[in-house]
């Protein structure tokens, strides 16, 4: 008797119908694959799961990476405003601006949120007012910071008080939070967009 060989079947590469659908991951739009070292797999994939939380958050209703592409420049004239009493306007201009240089010193770590709360109102934070916010920045004592706690997002100024961790709201209608439980900081606010 003797047996017949059979043809090994080839592994890898593209085979028709393999894989996942576009546009059927949790983010519903195409991935791209990436490679981590092994001992960051749990912080990223943290960091992923926040984001979704993000995403679907009440307090912060809108998160967007910034993205530079077209640039505007626009006048910055040499003469201050004066808001007393008015004065002859200088007709020269000193220089131009671009939001972006002005606002973000690190645009791969730089993000903006849209506020909804009234808890920061005293530090200036108004309801709909855009945050822009630095990733690259250390959460230090005192910094106003976007905080992920037990899965909420919020816009508090961070304390550290004797050991304990305190995300301290910046009107006197709102208490303090003493953080006992998950804290993650996803940045620290740098400036603040507000409409008059």
């Amino acid at each position: 008797m003797t047996l017949e060989k059979k043809p090994i079947p080839l592994k890898g590469g593209a085979r028709s119908g393999a894989g996942r659908p576009k546009g059927r991951n949790a983010y519903g739009e195409p991935t791209q694959p990436i490679r981590i070292p092994l001992s960051l797999l749990d912080p990223v994939d943290k960091l992923l799961q926040d984001f979704s939380r993000l995403r679907s958050s009440k307090e912060l209703d809108a998160l967007a990476p910034l993205t530079v592409g077209k640039r505007l420049r626009m006048p910055l004239y040499s003469s201050n405003v004066p808001a007393g009493f008015a004065s002859p306007a200088d007709d020269f201009v000193e220089e131009y601006l671009d939001l972006n240089d002005l606002l973000v010193k690190r645009e791969e770590a730089t993000f903006f949120v849209r506020v909804s709360g009234r808890s920061m109102t005293d530090a200036g934070i108004q309801p709909d007012d855009i945050l822009i916010v630095d990733r690259s920045l250390e959460a230090e004592h005192g910094k106003i910071v976007i905080a992920v706690l037990n899965g909420e997002v919020t816009v508090k100024r961070l304390y550290n008080r004797g050991g304990k961790v305190i995300l301290k709201a910046e009107n006197s209608e709102y208490k303090d939070i003493e953080v006992d439980g998950d804290l993650h900081i996803w940045g620290v606010v740098t400036s603040v967009i507000h409409q008059v």
